[in-house]
């Protein structure tokens, strides 16, 4: 037979243990009655639909930046073509009159601006009209040191009696 080990009996821990029992109990039922008046959130899981939504969306938005490019290209396009059409009338204008002009050559000073630069506007006309044409504008001069002959004489080729001319040689005529 068996021999069964008994504990004494103390008043003090069982009053103790079934304190301890009674707390856990409740401190339980307290949480889930917490748990019950607060659930906590539920984290939004999106689903096949949503996703389709969602990527509709952006199509969408992206459908409408790409209108207002194109509306924006169609208005620079109008104002490129018009544009356009100013600068080829006014290149053909200039293609006609590059017809009728000619280059010709000649010899004609120029006069001195008042600072002291050739003024040579007034030479091109000069030898443009002598050809027949009615103005023209010049495209090549000539720059010389013009000396009295006592320099050359002397055997100098430059001296305070020399001063710089310009020439023109050609004019394009028109």
């Amino acid at each position: 037979m068996g021999t069964t080990h008994a504990f004494p009996s103390n008043p003090g821990r069982n009053a103790l243990l079934a304190a301890l029992g009674a707390g856990a109990i409740l401190f339980s039922a307290a949480f889930a009655l917490a748990q019950d008046a607060n659930p906590p959130p539920q984290a939004f899981k999106p689903g096949f639909l949503s996703a389709v939504g969602d990527w509709f969306e952006g199509l969408g938005s992206g459908l409408r930046g790409a209108r207002s490019g194109v509306e924006n290209l169609g208005h620079d396009a109008g104002v490129a073509a018009r544009s356009t059409v100013e600068d080829a009338k006014s290149a053909a204008g200039a293609v006609t009159g590059i017809s009728s002009a000619r280059v010709v050559k000649g010899h004609e000073a120029c006069a001195i601006a008042p600072n002291g630069a050739p003024d040579c506007v007034v030479a091109a006309n000069t030898i443009c009209k002598s050809k027949g044409f009615a103005s023209g504008k010049s495209v090549d001069m000539t720059t010389a040191e013009v000396c009295p002959a006592k320099v050359y004489l002397a055997g100098r080729n430059s001296g305070p009696d020399c001063h710089s001319e310009t020439f023109v040689s050609r004019a394009l005529c028109q």
